[in-house]
């Protein structure tokens, strides 16, 4: 099992280890009972993962003499909002939860999100532990304290900073992963690489090209460097208030296409045109080498992740939702533009009449 430290200085108390490998659900027991963090542990999770994961998950703990309950919630994008969260609350208030329990995070991002905003409001915070079961979860948002819940009026709208007291990543979870949630992931797999480490790049093109990408070495593989990466940023910039937003490479587009799908194209999937919509951008304003720009494209593609807009979303919903992104300043909306692979930086504001002419260009 590998571990990796989150060392966070603002805080040192928040600083908290990663731990990643293979079937290590006994060896999570055993760490929760040494670190005594809480008294009871209460996993929340949802309904799929709690019938794939859920019995496993509680045996393995309660075998290291913790105690164990078990909530969950219905699966899937739709149920990110406050009522879910106030149902979660709701449910640890029968279950007499207090300031000495903590929760547990079984899932993908939706879990964690809510599950971490619910540990931060309950009783004004309880610990939390993420568990993360898919692809995305483990190489992005389980790490970094980000919790949240979706409005109408956008995704991630409410939330708040909760790190983590431990996160356990299993890459056993994967084997029950439909293939278009791993290549969910693969999408923020391949950020990482363009970003901060093009030799990842490699790695996913040759796995790729020898068919590779399920192989427990590998997964293994990109899964920490992932988190390296990810706790790198997260160490330098805790809170989200520079340097870490360049994690956000692809996402203002990519978030603005997924709403405007009505969330049926997946996160992943709509990260994987925003990362196009944001190499191409970079090329017109003579950062991004041309060559760069259609690795990136020609990357996703293998992938099986779109690298266009497709046809029934309308443009003008996603201009519009990119002029509300909530990472803008004022009226300027802030993209992560390339210089070239592994040197991102923040644009200062892109000339509406280019953003357009990109979507257009992107539009099937």
């Amino acid at each position: 099992m590998k571990t990796v430290k989150v060392n966070l200085d603002r805080l040192a108390a928040n600083s908290y280890e990663i731990h990643i490998g293979e079937e290590i659900l006994d060896r999570m027991g055993m760490i929760l009972a040494r670190n005594g963090w809480a008294q009871r542990y209460v996993i929340v999770t949802d309904n799929h993962v709690d019938a794939l994961h859920g019995e496993r998950v509680q045996g393995a703990l309660e075998k290291a003499d913790l105690r164990v309950d078990r909530i969950t919630v219905p699966s899937g994008e739709a149920a990110k909002g406050m009522q879910t969260v106030l149902d979660i609350t709701e449910r640890l208030t029968g279950l007499g939860a207090d300031l000495q329990t903590a929760l547990i995070a079984l899932g993908g991002g939706v879990i964690g999100d809510l599950t971490g905003f619910a540990a931060s409001i309950y009783m004004r915070g309880i610990p939390v532990i993420q568990v993360p079961t898919t692809l995305l979860a483990q190489v992005d948002s389980s790490i970094g304290g980000k919790t949240g819940v979706d409005t109408a009026a956008g995704k991630n709208l409410l939330g708040t900073f909760h790190q983590p007291r431990g996160v356990f990543i299993d890459v056993a979870f994967l084997r029950t992963l439909p293939d278009e949630q791993f290549r969910n992931g693969l999408a923020e797999v391949v950020k990482y690489g363009v970003i901060e480490s093009p030799e990842l790049l490699g790695d996913l093109e040759a796995a790729v090209e020898r068919g590779g990408l399920g192989e427990t070495p590998f997964l293994e593989k990109i899964v920490t460097a992932a988190c390296r990466i990810k706790k790198e940023f997260v160490e330098l910039d805790e809170l989200d208030r520079g340097l870490r937003r360049v994690l956000n490479f692809g996402h203002t587009v990519g978030h603005a296409v997924e709403a405007a799908s009505g969330y049926a194209l997946s996160h992943g999937e709509s990260v994987a045109i925003g990362m196009v919509a944001a190499a191409t951008l970079s090329e017109q304003l003579h950062h991004l080498p041309a060559d760069d720009r259609r690795r990136i494209a020609a990357l996703i593609r293998a992938l099986g992740l779109p690298d266009r807009i497709p046809a029934n979303l309308d443009l003008e919903e996603i201009r519009s939702r990119i002029a509300r992104d909530k990472k803008k300043k004022g009226e300027t909306v802030h993209f992560v533009l390339l210089k070239k692979l592994g040197i991102p930086i923040v644009n200062g504001g892109i000339p509406e009449n280019m953003l357009i002419k990109t979507l257009e260009g992107l539009h099937i």
